[in-house]
């Protein structure tokens, strides 16, 4: 979460290391009551401390050794075995940013990102596009959805994106935990379920923006609109040109791009207002 207020917690100039401190102990407060025994719930404290944390790489056992444990065996339950309700988690989260930041003229953020990664057992990990390289690399890829602000911005929700060969693949997922009930969803359909989730939930909204994938899916824009939010997408033609550096030419990286806008309306009868960009 990131915000201009004072009193809230954030990574923002204008807080204090005691207001910020105050702020993590009340969130962390707030999901106590998830975690029905208090190991996994020291160690959930452990492990956001750990994300938060100045460390060069963030694992099971950089985290565990940030936390002073002797190994990672904690930390890996927690993630892999112990039993809590991420879902509520993830919904108290939310509540608790919207009692600071909400506005009705507030802005639902639809993206994804990819981590990266080595080999082949994380769950939804295989060859594909992530911004993240910029490039077609072994990731794994979720869709997020952010809810911003005059006040700031911070993440509400998250899906996995499980690609098709993974479902597909029923041995492949049973080894890797994934619930049998769990079915393959487009990215649009991600988003959908997460935006229902976010205004069912009466998080106060006057529009959703994504980019060219999520804008691009007539199922993903007709829920917005019937939901009546004004909505901004990204289209998919947008003309893009890149400025060259220096480090392009050893091919890592290509420089600032640079767009040419056009605002074009999407006339939909009774809806609210909707362009591409």
């Amino acid at each position: 979460m990131w915000t201009t207020e004072d009193h809230t917690v954030a990574a923002g100039h204008s807080v204090t290391p005691t207001s910020w401190q105050t702020g993590l102990e009340e969130l962390l407060g707030r999901v106590a009551g998830r975690f029905a025994r208090v190991e996994p719930r020291r160690r959930a404290r452990a492990f956001v401390l750990g994300l938060l944390a100045d460390l060069p790489r963030k694992n099971c056992w950089t985290i565990a050794e940030h936390a002073g444990d002797a190994s990672p065996d904690g930390l890996q339950h927690l993630l892999a075995g112990a039993v809590w309700d991420h879902d509520a988690v993830r919904d108290d989260i939310r509540d608790w940013l919207v009692e600071y930041l909400a506005d009705p003229a507030g802005v639902l953020v639809v993206d994804e990102t990819g981590d990266l990664k080595k080999g082949t057992h994380t769950v939804g990990v295989q060859r594909q596009y992530t911004g993240t390289a910029g490039k077609v690399d072994n990731a794994q890829v979720a869709v997020y959805l952010a809810y911003a602000t005059d006040a700031g911005h911070g993440v509400i929700d998250r899906e996995l994106y499980l690609p098709q060969g993974w479902v597909d693949d029923p041995a492949r997922c049973q080894v890797a935990g994934v619930p049998d009930q769990v079915g393959f969803a487009t990215k649009p359909e991600l988003a959908r379920v997460m935006l229902g989730r976010a205004l069912d939930a009466r998080v106060p909204a006057g529009g959703v923006t994504a980019d060219a994938v999520d804008g691009g899916s007539p199922a993903l824009r007709s829920t917005v609109a019937a939901r009546r939010c004004a909505a901004g997408w990204r289209a998919a033609s947008c003309p893009m040109c890149w400025q060259s550096s220096a480090a392009s030419r050893y091919g890592r990286r290509r420089g600032r791009r640079w767009y040419r806008w056009s605002r074009v309306a999407l006339a939909t009868a009774g809806a609210p207002e909707g362009w591409a960009l």
